[in-house]
């Protein structure tokens, strides 16, 4: 009997010494050397403002960010296209002259090439120029939020904390010296010239250094034409230091540390986007920053962020790896390794993203999110509609972030507007259309110098979704009333207009229509874009009419449209056909693939979630 006590005492024991072991979740991104470039520095952000975050003794550097530096809007015109246009582009693609439709598509529908681009707000440094450095470490802790740097000088430690409050709308940073005599360097701002030009000016003023800007656009592009764009967004960026020991000096473009012992740095920021009197806000922030002192902010910023981080936990049974550093354990996972652990990690730092990048009030993040360096980023890093601004915000709901969604609504609703314009004039239809890509200022006309790239229509449909998934989550009906239904009839209308009978089986079908940035070849041997009516088209289309009759329903709202698009459904064709080798057509009919395993799945798009 001991022994059987004993023995069931040794499983107790195990079993509970193993589930403490390996139960892991992580929150911890940690480095032991500085960033050597932008893509290895870390991010901190409150929506509207942010930062990557070097970590570099020798000159520690924040890259920074503002979501609304944008280049103004100089009223561009909408593509020349119109009602007769597209219907010629049909008929083309009716003639199994699909060369012809795509080419057509661009010259009367699309404003081709644009080049507006989000920008960086600029960059921060500190030349503390530390050498001999030992026990260094970088981490970003995304329970908190928080970057933090520690390391020896000549083996005096020194410690930094970062972090972007959104109670306080502002940049904090904190730096601690064990070192005798303190520190010791100069703080200063810049802003990359656009194209040459300078767009900032930076000066002190009353202990504070100010950065005052507005941003341009000198490379910029309309319809693949240069169009120097010379106003846009104003800003300032004002830099106050709080010191306990020693002191700061005012340079006229710089701060100085002397023999500070410690350095709470506030950076804020404001646009003329949030706030005509940004000038003043700044100032008003300022007070209130004053009054809240350091160890409030602080406490405000880890509570304020974990009331929406701490919704979701996420365990897993697996080894522990956390004691090697985060780009070390991603290396052996290339190598073959497992690492469960990582993959915990990479879930909740999405989440961290989306919670830093996106905020009631703020932007929508963007295809960087809110980080950015370029005066011309790729891309524009705008807003990419046939998946990047979808994928940003497909963590909202699903893990506890609902309200992080209100950004991507105030948006749409803005694009929904301009859109019925597009909508009426290019295509002669009801409703609102939305574009493959926009930016801050929301225009709805098509981009893209080519139909495979930039020629879709289903953009305005799979931000739908977005809407009618936030009900499902929050079955918020007064919401449902007021932002979804609008949002929904026009997009129903559109694509109820739209939709035309394809006379090879008398179905109805989206056309001209394409499958976001992938081609095929005809039956001529001829590598082209559009058809008669794409996978991913139909099936969001359907998709559309379906929550649009159920928001219906649940509002008690029965009208023409409403018995108009019940009977387009039962004649829309379907969005899943399979083909002869058994796979899901990504087109009308079973053509050759140009670029088998393109990255973009859009055929299955009806499967997701």
């Amino acid at each position: 009997m001991k022994k059987l006590f004993l023995n069931f005492l040794f499983i107790f024991i195990s079993l509970f010494a193993f589930s403490q072991k390996n139960l892991i979740e992580e929150h911890l991104i940690w480095y032991n050397t500085p960033a050597e470039s932008w893509k290895f520095a870390q991010p901190v952000g409150n929506g509207r403002i942010g930062a990557m975050v070097f970590g570099n003794p020798a000159k520690e550097h924040l890259q920074l960010n503002d979501d609304s530096l944008w280049p103004g809007d100089p009223g561009w015109d909408l593509p020349e296209g119109n009602p007769s246009d597209l219907q010629e582009i049909r008929e083309a693609l009716f003639e199994g002259n699909n060369v012809k439709a795509d080419s057509l598509f661009v010259a009367k529908f699309s404003n081709k090439t644009i080049v507006r681009s989000h920008q960086t707000l600029g960059d921060f440094f500190i030349d503390f120029n530390f050498k001999k450095i030992s026990d260094y470490r970088r981490q970003l802790d995304i329970d908190s939020a928080i970057v933090t740097v520690s390391y020896k000088t000549k083996g005096n430690k020194i410690k930094e904390k970062i972090f972007a409050s959104h109670p306080h709308d502002v940049i904090v940073m904190s730096i601690t010296s064990e070192k005798k005599g303190g520190l010791n360097g100069k703080i200063r701002i810049s802003r990359p010239e656009d194209k040459g030009n300078s767009t900032v000016n930076v000066f002190t003023d009353n202990n504070l250094l100010k950065m005052d800007g507005e941003v341009t656009q000198y490379g910029g592009k309309f319809r693949s034409e240069p169009f120097p764009i010379k106003k846009g967004v104003k800003f300032e960026t004002v830099i106050k230091v709080d010191n306990k020991d020693g002191k700061v000096i005012a340079g006229n473009d710089y701060l100085e540390l002397k023999k500070v012992s410690k350095a709470i740095i506030y950076i804020l920021n404001n646009t003329s986007y949030y706030h005509n009197d940004y000038k003043e806000q700044n100032q008003r922030q300022l007070s209130e920053i004053e009054n809240a002192g350091f160890e409030k902010i602080l406490s405000d910023h880890v509570a304020d962020y974990q009331n929406l981080y701490k919704r979701v936990s996420f365990e897993i049974e697996a080894p522990d790896f956390t004691k090697i550093p985060t780009d070390k354990r991603i290396k052996r996972v290339k190598k073959g390794n497992d690492d469960i652990g990582l993959e915990t990690l990479l879930f909740q730092y999405g989440r961290y993203l989306l919670i830093s990048s996106s905020r009631p009030g703020t932007n929508p993040a963007n295809l960087q999110g809110l980080w950015n360096r370029f005066i011309e980023a790729p891309w524009n890093a705008d807003y990419h509609l046939n998946i990047n601004l979808q994928m940003n915000y497909w963590p909202a709901d699903v893990t506890g972030l609902s309200e992080l969604n209100y950004p991507l609504f105030d948006f749409t609703d803005k694009l929904i507007e301009n859109g019925k314009e597009v909508a009426k004039k290019n295509f002669g239809c009801r409703g609102s259309f939305a574009p493959h890509a926009t930016d801050l200022w929301a225009p709805a006309w098509l981009r893209a110098p080519t139909a495979y790239w930039g020629c879709s229509v289903g953009a305005g449909g799979w931000l739908a979704h977005h809407y009618w998934d936030y009900f499902a989550f929050t079955r918020d009906t007064l919401f449902l009333k007021d932002r979804i239904y609008p949002a929904l009839k026009n997009t129903a209308q559109f694509y109820s207009d739209w939709l035309i009978t394809d006379p090879r089986d008398s179905t109805l079908i989206s056309a001209p229509s394409t499958s976001p940035e992938n081609r095929f070849y005809n039956d001529k041997g001829e590598k082209v874009a559009t058809c008669l009516g794409s996978a991913m088209d139909q099936q969001i289309i359907h998709e559309v009419f379906t929550n649009y009759l159920n928001t219906c329903k649940i509002l008690n709202i029965n009208d023409s449209l409403t018995e108009k698009i019940k009977k387009q459904l039962k004649k829309l064709r379907q969005g899943f056909v399979v083909g002869s080798d058994g796979r899901i057509l990504e087109w009308d009919r079973e053509y050759k693939e140009t670029e088998p395993g393109h990255r973009h799945m859009s055929h299955i798009y009806g499967f997701y979630p």
